[in-house]
């Protein structure tokens, strides 16, 4: 019987085992993590601090599923790998052979040897024992410094603000997230994260973490000399690939492990997926590193028909993506980058209340939609991604507006203004079409 090994609970290993066991009735699947015994929902971590849901509650599956699905759950962490034998090697000592094996690994959070960065009370938030120290290092607490504006800082802005703990943003960049983020969508999440009392110092870096006499930190430095004290910094200037156990292995390595289109790594019979997966090249142009959800599970789907004998490539389709910004729901389509690239054009609307703005982006010459971010308002996916994928033009795109409106029984509908301000900026004269639940329901 082929035993296949995967190193790596969440969404990407998971799945990849999952699919694996639905293509093979006779296949020997383990799944080894060293984080938990079950498999659980990794963006649910700031419910469980904040309250709202136990970790039982974050298990998608009960726990009797596993041996239903002769699926064997290991917990233990993996050392290295012995390619050449085929063999994992656990920090016990203890090996394990396989005859294929699967990389999903994950991420860890960014350190750049900033002194006193490994300090007591300073931290990143990416797994579940993450998540065990922030309960202990927040204990007792009034300030906290968070270093980098991305999404897993506001998660833990939100998380420390529910205990009444003040947080304050170390920002490199002009603008919160400024690197993803158009100016006028940062600024609205900026002003947003103003009114929750996170105070956002922009175009500032961190110099260095101060310890008190007990090693914890009491103070960090900026990179202007100042001292602001905190007793929690917490380290959100994103997330790199979990691959420091493969140093001394056969597979090859740059930031993550390097794959091709099939997710097959340099040595036969090993394939990566998910976080720690890098492409020589992307099957799509996209980033050559794809750290999402989504992602991550299409990667587990696609290796293990590979696996299985069904050889396909993988195909992640139109890039979205989805966040909370507390109280703010985002989502994005397509391509909407920092900044306008020469071939583009933008449409960019605001409710007068500052908290929903949509922003579309198109090409200049054709008007085909490129992408769009959505502030505050919640639009369906499917009909987003179906005008990316059919090159509809922006005015199409306006045209069926009421399409999209994923809440239209339940919240204000902004079609009409949305329109009536594109037509104003743009010279054009679309009009609002009627909902096609046909076309809806179709796509």
């Amino acid at each position: 019987m082929e035993h296949i090994a995967i190193v790596g609970n969440g969404i990407s290993g998971i799945t990849t085992a999952r699919h694996i066991r639905k293509l093979s009735d006779d296949t020997r699947i383990t799944v080894i993590s060293a984080e938990t015994d079950h498999f659980f929902s990794r963006t649910a971590l700031m419910y469980i601090y904040m309250g709202h849901m136990t970790y039982e509650n974050t298990k998608p599956y009960e726990d009797s599923f596993w041996p239903k699905n002769r699926i064997d759950l290991k917990r233990g962490l993996v050392q290295s790998v012995d390619a050449a034998n085929k063999q994992l090697v656990f920090s016990t000592g203890e090996t394990m052979a396989y005859d294929k094996l699967v990389l999903a690994c994950g991420s860890k959070s960014n350190k750049f040897g900033w002194p006193g960065q490994d300090l007591k009370g300073v931290q990143g938030l990416y797994n579940y024992q993450d998540l065990q120290l922030m309960e202990e290092n927040s204990k007792n607490i009034q300030h906290a410094v968070l270093i980098g504006g991305g999404l897993i800082g506001v998660e833990m802005a939100e998380m420390l603000h529910t205990r009444g703990i003040k947080s304050t943003f170390l920002i490199r960049e002009s603008r919160f997230w400024g690197n993803v983020l158009p100016k006028e969508e940062g600024e609205l999440i900026g002003r947003h994260l103003d009114e929750h009392h996170v105070k956002l110092m922009l175009e500032t870096e961190l110099k260095e973490i101060v310890p008190d006499e007990n090693g914890r930190v009491r103070a960090i430095i900026t990179g202007s000399g100042e001292e602001i004290a905190c007793q929690f910094v917490g380290l959100t200037a994103g997330v790199s690939p979990n691959i420091d156990f493969l140093k001394e292995a056969e597979i090859e390595t740059q930031r993550g492990i390097m794959v091709n289109e099939y997710l097959e790594t340099n040595v036969p019979g090993i394939y990566a997926v998910g976080d720690c997966a890098q492409f020589h090249q992307h099957p799509t142009d996209r980033r050559n590193l794809e750290q999402v959800w989504y992602t991550g599970r299409l990667m587990g789907e696609t290796v293990a028909r590979t696996i299985c004998g069904d050889k396909v490539a993988y195909q992640p389709g139109v890039w979205f993506n989805s966040a909370k910004f507390f109280d703010i729901e985002y989502q994005t389509y397509g391509w909407v980058w920092n900044e306008l690239k020469e071939n583009e054009a933008a449409f960019y609307w605001e409710h007068p209340g500052g908290k929903m703005c949509l922003k579309m982006i198109y090409d200049k010459e054709s008007h085909q939609l490129l992408g769009l971010n959505v502030f505050g308002v919640r639009m369906r996916h499917v009909v987003c991604e179906s005008w990316l994928k059919e090159n509809r033009s922006i005015e199409y795109a306006m045209e069926h507006l009421k399409d999209a409106n994923f809440d239209p029984e339940f919240f204000d509908a902004y079609e009409e203004t949305i329109v009536s301000t594109f037509n104003q900026q743009t010279g054009a004269n679309v009009k609002v079409r009627q909902r096609s639940w046909k076309r809806i329901l179709n796509l």
